[in-house]
């Protein structure tokens, strides 16, 4: 069983759409998986289509007012989701006692099992929310995309995970960083590539050799709440993500 935090405190970098691709796909390869929104924007609970206002959320499940089963919804396409919604914002303030940063963790013990894969998509931050995540994590997944400030927001992000295998999480691992909305024909982008791989040597941690690129078909699955693969199976940010699941598996068998 693996439990996969998708982190970069850089927003717009497509944590929420691989997150959402990642578990559509998993789901449909017949792995059993769940999927933790646990950004107060709410953006996974939405391209899900889960109820995230008048059920309870991970909100109510961190405040131990219900447990990880009560919490739990079904999407259309077969993923269990633990929603969330702005309230979880609240979070960063109310967890203020000893052992904050297991809550999450400790939530999801009693079901964690039933899944072959737990998908975390985090807020853009490295506040209490994002370290709760990679507490409960196994993996770490970096989306970037080819802008300067998503590069270098990798190092402080690993300076993060080394302070959490310190005190929380000693197995926690960055499994590996993927390109988003990556057009190779930019310029700015083959740069930005080249200064990204050189990160990812000096932190030891490898670039999927597939890369997603940019669609707008994408907003347009997540506003219809459903997943790539179902709205527009046949177009490229489909097939790259069906690549870069592949590839994702390969990385966790060998």
């Amino acid at each position: 069983m693996k439990v996969i935090a998708v982190a970069n405190q850089k927003g717009g970098v497509g944590k929420t759409t691989t997150s959402h691709a990642l578990s559509a796909r998993l789901c449909k390869l017949g792995f059993k998986v769940l999927a933790i929104d646990l950004d107060p924007q709410g953006n996974l609970s939405s391209a899900f289509g889960v109820d995230n206002y008048n059920k309870p959320t991970i909100y109510n499940l961190m405040k131990n007012e219900v447990t990880a089963k009560e919490v739990l919804q079904q999407a259309q396409n077969g993923v269990d989701v633990i929603p969330s919604n702005i309230m979880l914002a609240g979070c960063e303030q109310e967890l203020s006692h000893t052992g904050k940063e297991h809550r999450l963790k400790e939530c999801i013990e009693p079901i964690k099992n039933n899944y072959d894969f737990i998908i975390i998509d985090t807020p853009p931050s490295l506040g209490v929310l994002t370290v709760n995540a990679f507490t409960a994590a196994s993996d770490i997944l970096i989306p970037t995309t080819a802008g300067i400030f998503a590069a270098t927001g990798i190092n402080q992000l690993n300076i993060t995970v080394t302070s959490v295998k310190k005190y929380c999480n000693p197995n926690v691992n960055i499994m590996g960083i993927l390109f988003t909305r990556f057009n190779p024909r930019v310029n700015i982008s083959k740069q930005v590539k080249e200064l990204t791989e050189e990160i990812s040597e000096f932190i030891s941690v490898p670039i999927y050799k597939t890369y997603i690129r940019s669609a707008i078909v994408i907003e347009e699955a997540q506003a219809n709440h459903r997943d790539i693969f179902d709205y527009a199976e046949n177009s490229t940010v489909s097939e790259d993500y069906k690549n870069f699941v592949d590839e994702f598996l390969k990385g966790i068998n060998n």
